[in-house]
């Protein structure tokens, strides 16, 4: 069960992970966030900014209508820069 769905549309990863980035925050840890998100990098660009951050991916959610991913907000997450999601803080 999701604490929270961030439906990301059509927009590709990079813009995704921008926007995924303050809900994460507002989330707090612990949260499971669903992220909706058509991209095709998405399945490989959510794992690796999870890895990168420190947050758990939780991999996609069987049974849902569109395309969704699952991660897990992390007590002690690394920070990326605001408008370049790959590079550390």
């Amino acid at each position: 069960m999701a604490d929270l769905v961030v439906d990301g549309g059509d927009k590709l990863c990079v813009q995704l992970l921008i926007e995924l980035r303050g809900h994460v925050r507002r989330a707090g840890p612990g949260a499971v966030i669903h992220l909706i998100a058509t991209d095709p990098a998405a399945p490989v660009d959510l794992p690796a900014w999870c890895h990168l951050t420190g947050h758990t991916y939780l991999g996609p959610v069987e049974g849902a209508e569109r395309p969704t991913f699952a991660l897990r907000v992390a007590e002690e997450a690394h920070e990326t820069q605001d408008a370049r999601p790959w590079h550390m803080a």
